[in-house]
């Protein structure tokens, strides 16, 4: 008798409960149902001829007649969908599977024709054979395909996994089983065997990753040191990454900061390329406000006003949600300043995470001349040098 590993791919498994239970039924009754065989091929009763081949029992064949190999899979799968405890994956799958073999054998999903009779197409008989619709059985193909293709990647221990229910994996989302093994294979056997869901997997796949690109980036900052420009500037504007102690994240969650922040001891120790004349314009909060004339001290510059930046919509705060930034005007010599009416507020759009609004770079343009640079800057703006906000790249004019 042949083994024919397709066919064979084709058959339920028994778990090793029920496979114990029938080993013991077959050891105390005998084989009573004959093995089905197609031209030498066995078709049905993998499970019973294996108990007879490990002890030696006697066993029937019967011989079923069959036009071709495409009608002996056929003939398998409908006699797999007859089985009383197929779980719904198994269900799905098969039915899958019939649909396939079908639509292949009449040349595509084409309407069957018959006297007085209104026409219908393979999965719509497929249907009305297993109590379930035509869009069901088109969907039980694509899950079918999907399971093939994570026992090609994965293995068949992983296919009987879902087909047996235990792997909480939704029937559309299985081959994202694949991309895990990919990214994560150590989640697949928890995934398997029940002990972790795949929307769980696939949140803790994307944290390791978001703190994978973290660590990359700052090595990458570190490994960098940025060199400061060889001319001096007449005008800098610098925005900190102050230390409000919130997790870095590259995408920009809102509990967590868009970028690497910085102690206030290095702030400090940042060396500015100012010119012997220039004006300063620190970014800071009312949080770290005590801490920016400290910092100006440390930079040799001395403060001569702070602007209030209102914005157009409340944020977070945790005694008054705040609505306001600052920034402090500092001086070091005697800088050229275009006196104007300007008040200490502007009014500006609240928009990305630090980022500053048009209106204070109009008022700086039409205070202050000669060379300016944005430090930490997020944007490139025409007339100045950047620092970007990677810490590592400086872009001139």
């Amino acid at each position: 008798m042949e083994i024919d590993n397709e066919f064979r791919n084709y058959i339920r498994p028994l778990s090793n409960e029920e496979f114990e239970k029938l080993e013991a039924s077959i050891l105390s009754e005998g084989i009573r149902d004959p093995l089905v065989i197609w031209q030498g091929i066995l078709l049905d009763g993998y499970h019973r001829y294996k108990i007879a081949q490990e002890h030696g029992l006697e066993y029937k064949t019967v011989e079923v007649e069959l036009p071709d190999r495409d009608a002996a899979k056929e003939w398998i799968l409908v006699n797999q969908l007859g089985r009383r405890n197929l779980t719904e994956q198994e269900a799905s799958y098969y039915r899958g599977k019939l649909y396939e073999s079908r639509k292949l054998n009449h040349g595509g999903d084409r309407k069957s024709t018959g006297n007085n009779f209104p026409l219908k197409n393979t999965a719509d008989t497929i249907g009305d054979e297993y109590g379930v619709t035509g869009r069901t059985v088109k969907n039980d193909a694509q899950f079918s395909k999907a399971v093939d293709k994570v026992a090609i990647e994965i293995g068949e221990e992983a296919k009987q996994a879902i087909l047996l229910g235990k792997a909480g994996v939704p029937k559309e989302r299985v081959e994202q089983l694949i991309d895990i093994k990919q990214k994560a294979p150590e989640f697949i056997e928890p995934i398997l065997k029940g002990n972790i869901g795949l929307q769980e997997a696939l949140k803790a796949i994307k944290k390791i990753e978001r703190e994978k690109e973290i660590e990359e980036t700052l090595a990458e900052i570190e490994s960098n040191a940025f060199t400061p420009p060889s001319k001096k500037y007449d005008v800098i504007v610098i925005d900190p990454p102050w230390p409000y102690g919130t997790d870095y994240d590259p995408d920009g969650r809102r509990s967590a900061s868009p970028y690497p922040e910085m102690s206030l001891e290095d702030i400090k120790a940042i060396q500015l390329p100012s010119a012997n004349d220039c004006v300063l314009w620190l970014w800071t909060t009312h949080k770290f406000m005590r801490y920016s004339f400290d910092i100006l001290d440390s930079w040799g510059f001395r403060d001569v006003a702070i602007l209030t930046w209102v914005k157009n919509r409340m944020g977070l705060g945790s005694w008054l949600r705040s609505q306001s930034e600052f920034c402090i005007m500092a001086i070091k010599g005697h800088p050229k300043v275009n006196l104007t009416n300007q008040t200490t507020v502007i009014y500006g759009e609240m928009r990305e995470h630090s980022r500053k609004p048009d209106e204070f770079y109009k008022l700086v343009d039409s205070l202050c001349v000669g060379y300016k640079i944005d430090w930490f800057s997020r944007e490139k703006r025409e007339g100045w040098d950047q620092y970007g906000a990677e810490y590592d790249k400086f872009v001139g004019n």
